[in-house]
């Protein structure tokens, strides 16, 4: 079977991996005109993914690439100053977890696939019809058993067979940018940042990295008004909501004119009936964004594009039962996620002065108890806090039925 998968980032690749060894034919299409290698923003891979990506044969290539980020010094616009262990919070989140940066993994699952999977760079998908034939903006049309977009929140495939992207997004209050930055404070497995009311911000460097990320988050009681490919308008919003505030955040501001990599968006999860209709289905951010930087998303992107190919393995490419499969054995981990990148990007931005007592507050406290006791205090308490090792995996290559190439 012809498998089109639009998006070489993280899901598509990881998908194309996974259809590949259960014996589908697969082509990615991708906009960008070539693999991205500016090292984009660190991002969380937690038990089941590493599971996935210890089966994918590249778990050393992920443990190589890993950031290392150890500790973390926060002030406050008030003046205080807390530090960190992260091993401590990451411990109670999860038993295996590596951050590494989200275009380091794009590029590990490219390198696992070229040689068995089509990539298409530089085009995209104009339109799909209801017998899997396909037209681009440059390439001839092609007609593909499956259409699966793997292309991130805004997703263009989604756009053309379930419509406007309104439809399905809910903001959850803040925003996220990443900006590359010279590494001027020497970071290497530290994170220095500050925080204020409404607003954090922070850096972070790594050994193979040349220079630094700048990270800024912040609140807004409503929407702003923007393009999300305005990088222009979106420097200008970032620059407003952080005037005045102190650390290193001028020079940071200074700095966004002349970053060689920029990315804004706000913190917006997808709410989907359903993520397929006919031929069509949607695996990771394309079909389930639970909120960026706050929900674990790419762990679940990860998670995603290994059950969606396992069940269409496991019902012989059948995707009239594959792809309700799919959904029903990803569904609870989906609304849970939503619900944790909610209450996650509630706290990690202070929302009044109490709150940013209270987070300072919280990391000494979190210091002052033993590892063993913030991991057991986590697996005891609630459940939500332990979301991404709670989901198991099916093992469907012992499952599989047989699907043929043509």
């Amino acid at each position: 079977m012809k498998v089109l998968i639009s998006g070489a980032s993280v899901a598509g690749p990881a998908l194309a991996y996974w259809l590949t060894r259960h014996g589908f034919t697969v082509t990615v299409v991708e906009r960008a005109p070539a693999l991205r290698k500016t090292g984009g923003h660190a991002i969380d891979l937690f038990r089941p993914a590493m599971d996935i990506v210890e089966r994918m044969g590249v778990l050393e290539q992920v443990l190589a690439a890993k950031t290392g980020t150890d500790f973390l010094t926060m002030h406050t616009e008030s003046g205080a100053r807390a530090e960190l262990e992260i091993r401590r919070v990451m411990g109670a989140v999860s038993d295996r977890h590596v951050e590494i940066m989200r275009d380091d993994l794009s590029e590990i699952f490219y390198d696992a696939t070229r040689h068995d999977v089509e990539y298409v760079f530089g085009d995209s998908i104009t339109s799909i019809s209801g017998d899997g034939e396909v037209t681009f903006e440059r390439g001839a049309p092609a007609r593909y058993d499956l259409v699966i977009g793997a292309d991130g929140l805004h997703s263009n495939v989604r756009r053309l067979v379930f419509g406007p992207e309104s439809r399905y997004t809910s903001w959850v209050g803040a925003y996220l940018a990443v900006a590359s930055v010279p590494n001027h404070l020497g970071l290497d497995g530290r994170m220095e940042g500050v925080a204020g009311v409404g607003r954090m911000a922070a850096m972070y460097g790594a050994a193979h990295l040349p220079d630094a990320r700048a990270v800024f988050l912040f609140r807004t009681a409503r929407e702003l008004d923007y393009h999300h490919r305005d990088t222009d308008r979106q420097k200008e919003l970032l620059r407003a909501r952080f005037d005045g505030l102190g650390w290193e955040v001028p020079r940071l501001m200074e700095e966004l004119a002349r970053t060689p990599a920029f990315y804004f968006d706000s913190i917006t999860q997808l709410r989907l009936d359903t993520w397929s209709r006919g031929r069509v289905t949607l695996v990771g951010d394309a079909g389930y964004c639970p909120g960026p930087a706050v929900g674990g998303s790419t762990s679940l992107a990860v998670v995603g594009a290994y059950v969606l190919a396992g069940e269409l393995a496991a019902h012989g490419g059948d995707h009239t039962r594959a792809y309700p499969a799919y959904e029903a054995e990803l569904g609870d981990y989906v609304r849970r996620s939503r619900t944790f990148a909610i209450n996650a990007a509630r706290r990690l931005v202070p929302g009044s002065r109490f709150e940013l007592w209270a987070l300072t507050a919280g990391v000494r406290l979190i210091n002052r108890l033993p590892v063993a006791l913030t991991r057991a205090a986590a697996k005891a308490g609630s459940k939500g806090v332990r979301l991404h090792d709670s989901i198991a995996l099916k093992d469907y290559a012992a499952r599989r039925e047989t699907t043929s190439r043509p």
